[in-house]
Parts: structure tokens; sequence; C-alpha cells
């Protein structure tokens, strides 16, 4: 493990200093096979100081394999940049993957915590630097003070943590029972952060904001991976902390899945496609959180799996959009209708991003999604309805984002650009992953 994370840090000096042609291609592609070698850590790994297991090993891989994708989405925007911008735009996003790494190898929650917060800094810069409208200092401010904000709690509770151990609280340990009240306010503490990074709906305001400024690879891996560190986060908690019965969790629960439908109802009136695909994570995350607080074996299956599936999919649809971005200058839904009949390869993509968003069977969304709702019905019946509504939403918004952007007659008056080999490879490497791992779903159980 130490070499992967050796490697990936290598990367960041070797932006710097490689030659100006030899930029993208070197950098992709060492990245690239970075990835393809980091498949080796589905085995079961011994290591003294770091940690991999069954719940960090599919999300440090969704990591790898987001890196190369991001260098590659973004490369035709970042080539009309300054050499030294470019330059600067890649070691940022080097350094952000070598964050999450480390989180994500971390065996006691103090790194945990630092790598974690440490993933603040390249997400904010590449935010604020290289965001698209003149909002991105505002969305910058967003992201910084909500994170900041709800940390602080969850570092006072793993200070006191370790003050009850004497030493950094390892994953592998289980905190003796405290006082009941004592036990409350570590749980809210703890999980106020993330929570928030998930977002939960009412602490997701930033997210939106900070997905519409920033540039594609800020998008691919804030949607992909920086989301997932809340839930992460979330299970590790679930392993230290005194257990607590399920009725303890039912205003996040029932918050979760309510603010599943109010996102999904948000998503319906929204006239962005970057804000609409945004949205669309906050209702995915919603069913996330209510899996992982049930603390049952099918509910963190479900969560697992939908993570990595949603982490694949949304790229996928940020990428996409920025596709139509790149043509039109503008992501005004109503304003980048007519696709189909200039670039109809690319309404296949968008088509089969669409059905995998909305859980078509037999895609990785839709075991995740079914193990959810089995876990989610067998604790209370009635969730079955807040559950079912929610994939009616999802569906509706789904085809309506697709009907809207292909659909109809074309609103352009200039000469359009075919899509690029370049952009049928991102959309491939996000699809192959996925239907690989939905032949075999065990792998994240």
């Amino acid at each position: 493990m130490m070499k992967f994370t050796c490697a990936i840090m290598m990367l960041a000096p070797a932006t710097l200093l490689l030659q100006p042609k030899m930029l993208y291609t070197t950098t992709s592609s060492y990245s690239f096979m970075l990835s393809l070698l980091s498949l080796t850590l589905m085995k079961p790994q011994s290591n003294l100081y770091l940690n991999l297991d069954g719940i960090s090993t599919p999300l440090l891989l969704l990591s790898y394999w987001l890196l190369p994708l991001s260098i590659l989405a973004s490369q035709n925007t970042m080539t009309k940049e300054p050499l030294g911008r470019q330059r600067t735009f890649l070691a940022t996003l080097v350094v952000l993957q070598s964050a999450i790494s480390l989180t994500f190898m971390a065996d006691n929650l103090t790194l945990m915590y630092v790598m974690f917060e440490a993933t603040l800094a390249p997400t904010l810069i590449i935010i604020t630097r290289w965001g698209q409208q003149a909002e991105r200092l505002t969305a910058g401010t967003y992201f910084m003070l909500y994170t900041l904000m709800t940390s602080m709690p969850l570092l006072l509770a793993i200070l006191f943590m370790n003050n009850l151990t004497f030493t950094p609280t390892s994953f592998s340990t289980t905190m003796q029972p405290l006082g009941a009240w004592t036990e409350l306010l570590l749980w809210l503490a703890c999980l106020l952060a993330f929570l928030t990074k998930m977002p939960l709906y009412g602490l997701h305001l930033w997210l939106p904001k900070a997905h519409v400024e920033a540039p594609i690879a800020g998008s691919m891996v804030l949607a992909a991976i920086l989301l997932k560190l809340g839930g992460y986060g979330m299970i590790r908690m679930m392993q230290i902390m005194p257990t607590m019965k399920t009725d303890t969790f039912l205003p996040f629960l029932v918050l979760a899945l309510w603010g599943a439908i109010l996102a999904n109802l948000t998503c319906l009136q929204q006239t962005d496609l970057k804000s609409l695909i945004a949205y669309s994570s906050i209702s995915h995350m919603g069913l996330v959180v209510a899996s992982i607080m049930l603390q049952t074996p099918w509910g963190l299956s479900g969560a697992m799996s939908l993570m990595v599936a949603h982490g694949f999919t949304s790229s996928m649809l940020f990428c996409l959009a920025n596709t139509t971005y790149e043509r039109t200058n503008t992501r005004i839904l109503i304003l980048t209708r007519g696709f189909h009949n200039i670039l109809p390869m690319a309404t296949t993509w968008w088509l089969l991003a669409n059905l995998m968003n909305i859980a078509i069977p037999p895609s990785l969304n839709f075991t995740g999604e079914l193990l959810i709702a089995s876990s989610l019905f067998n604790w209370c019946p009635t969730t079955i309805v807040m559950f079912g509504l929610s994939m009616l939403i999802t569906a509706s918004y789904s085809f309506h984002m697709f009907l809207s952007t292909q659909m109809g007659t074309p609103l352009l008056n200039h000469p359009t650009q075919p899509t690029h080999s370049r952009e049928h490879l991102l959309m491939t490497l996000h699809t192959i992953p996925l239907v690989m791992i939905s032949m075999k779903p065990e792998l994240l159980f």
C-alpha cells in the first residue's frame, strides 16, 4: 500500500517538471496504470501502519480510477490555459488524490480526521481558482464554512475518545459503555461532520453551489469520492462507538428519507443541468444515510453498493453535461435541446447514464437500492411508501433531463464539433467498471 501512495505522490512533482507536449499523455497514462495496478489491493493485505479492509478498499479503488478520468475530462478546457496554470491544476488534483488515499488507508480515527480535513484545501483551490462563474468565491466560502464548523465537534469527540484510551482510537477497538447522555453527545458530535459531507438534506446548501461553480474535474471528484468520505466515516463510527438503538437515530432516518424526496422534487424544477445532477446526488446520499443508520448487514451492503455505483454514475453524468457545455457554452436545459439530431452517439451515452441513475436491473445501482429497500422495509414497513415515492420522482426527473437535452429542435446557430474519441473513451471507462461489478456485486459486501 505504501508503494501505491508513494507512486501517486511522485506524480505531483512530475506534473511540474514534464515537457509541455508530454504533460497530459504522461500524467493520464501513469495514473491509469496506477489505477489498474491498484486492483491487486482487492486481495486482503496486511500492513503495520496502513489499513485496508472490505469497507475502505472499494472506495480507495474508486478514487484511483477517477484520477485519470478527471484528467481526461479536463484536457479540452485546460489546454486553453497558460502552461503554469495547467501544471498547478494537475498537481492540485494529485495532492487531493493523495489525501483521499491516506484517508481510506488510515487505521485510527486521529489520522483519518487529519487526512479528511486535508482534502479541504485542494478542493477549495480547484473550486475557487478554476471555477467557471463569478460566484465561485461564494461557493468556496460555503464549502469551507460548512465543513469547518461541523468538523470542530468531531475533533473534540476524537480527542475525548483518545483521552479515555490514552492512545489513538483504532478501528479495531470498541469503546466501553459510557453514560447515556455522554454516548448520545458523542454520537451527535461524530455524525454531524459526516452528515454534512454526505450531505444530509438541511446541511446540503454548499453542495449545489460547489458543483455548479467547480470545473469538471472538481465536480467529478466531489460527487464520486468526497461525498463518500461522509458515508465511510459513518460506517467507521458504527464500528468504534457503543451500540445505540436504531430508534435513537429516528430523526436522522426520517430526515434522510424525507430529504431524498424533497431533493428529488427540487430536481424537477431545476433549469441548470449541473445543479440538477447535484441535487440528484443529495437524494441518493439520503438513502445511503438511512441504510447506514439501520446498522444492519444488508443496510451496510446496500450503502456500499450504492456509494460505488453513484460514484461512477454521477461522474458520468457530469462528464456528459460538460461535453454539452463545451459545445453550447450554456447549462440551461431549454437551450441545450435537440442534441440527438447533431450527436446521436452522445445520446446513447446519455440514455445509458440516465438508466443507471434510475437503477435499472441488473445494474449495481439496482442491487444497492434493492438491499436498502429490503432493510428499510424490514425495519418499518411504512418506509416503503417514501422509498417508492423517491424512486418514482427519480425516474421522472431523469427522463425529463434526457428529453430536455436530447429531443426537440436544436437552437444552435453555429457549427458543432462531433464527439471526440477522448469523450467516448471517458464514457466507456465509466461504464465498464459498473458493468463488471454488477456481475459480481459481492466484491463490495
